[in-house]
């Protein structure tokens, strides 16, 4: 089967033609992403492959159907990005990868706890200009502090398991019990108790309108003063401009991000030579207690192998008729 490929990145290939080594699918690679614009180079193929950085609102998938494409396969768990219903009428199929490796996302939540709480970003610049100097480095024991998990599926309950390790306090908030979770001895709890007893708070829940902006004002005004706050979920989970006002009145002590709600236009690609026009997450980058990693947390090499191997899946049982991971609106 023919296949058009959006937003692909140089390091997806021999992930991807290996996978496709007995399939023997026609993928052909774009490096652009999916727009009204570029819609046109799916045309004459029956399936395309998406990331989270493509388009896919009711315009383009309208376009895509007029372009005979029948499938769109996402290489991303998420889907907050696709117009579901709009797909639903016209005929069209999603499918995604809903799993290719919590570990991957909740081992680089605890990576920038640990940086953050330690200033590993900063003693690392320190040291290369040759100052060896503690001040403003102290951080504390993670032995003993309380964290707040937001979200306990495979990614959070690998996260809790981690912050056992350390001998923290856990608390979580799902509308779901994760009995995995309640063995490992995470007390679940109401939202506004977890905001208020938490150290850290590390979010790992998929994008809703119930979780859009979850950590807003109303929010953070019920959280300990100085809290680290992680995410590595979805960007629009925070209300970025209520988390800036927490950040300048000193409330919110850590902020660890590798999502951001407006990174559309930002993260995947190499700006390196031009200024970025967006002056909230430029304000965002002035605070020494933030960190932000471009939507990292997936890069690894366990993860994009599965990513490849499931996509590849999709499309096969696509092709025999079948349809697997499929989303569909509710």
């Amino acid at each position: 089967m023919k296949i058009a490929f959006f937003s692909f990145k140089p390091y997806e290939k021999q992930f991807f033609d290996i996978a496709n080594e007995s399939a023997q699918h026609e993928i052909v690679y774009h490096c652009a992403h999916l727009t009204t614009e570029t819609a046109v180079l799916a045309k004459g193929f029956p399936a395309i492959c998406c990331f989270v950085s493509d388009t896919l609102d009711a315009k383009v998938l309208t376009q895509l159907v007029e372009f005979g494409v029948k499938l769109v396969a996402l290489r991303s768990a998420g889907y907050n990005h696709v117009d579901l219903a709009c797909a639903k009428k016209l005929g069209l199929k999603i499918v995604r990868v809903p799993a290719y490796s919590p570990y991957a996302v909740a081992e680089h939540a605890v990576g920038l706890i640990l940086a953050l709480n330690r200033k590993i970003h900063r003693a690392y610049n320190r040291v290369r200009e040759h100052d060896f100097s503690l001040h403003g480095l102290m951080g504390f024991d993670l032995h003993q502090t309380t964290v707040g998990i937001i979200g306990t599926g495979n990614i959070g309950k690998v996260f809790a398991r981690i912050m056992q390790g350390f001998g923290c306090h856990l608390l979580a908030y799902d509308p779901l019990v994760n009995p995995e979770c309640t063995k490992l001895g995470v007390d679940y709890v109401e939202l506004s108790e977890l905001y208020q007893r938490a150290d850290i708070i590390s979010l790992h829940c998929p994008l809703t309108p119930d979780t859009f902006h979850m950590i807003n004002a109303q929010a953070l005004q019920q959280m300990k003063p100085g809290v680290m706050i992680i995410n590595t979920s979805r960007g629009a989970v925070i209300d970025t401009t209520a988390v800036i006002k927490a950040l300048k009145s000193q409330h919110i002590g850590y902020l660890g991000l590798d999502v951001y709600e407006e990174e559309d236009d930002l993260f995947f690609e190499d700006l390196s030579d031009k200024v970025i026009q967006d002056d909230v997450f430029a304000r965002l980058q002035t605070f020494p207690n933030v960190i932000i990693t471009g939507h990292q947390g997936f890069f690894t090499k366990q993860a994009l192998q599965n990513i490849a191997l499931i996509t590849i899946k999709n499309l096969d049982a696509f092709c025999n008729g079948k349809l697997e991971n499929e989303v569909v609106a509710k």
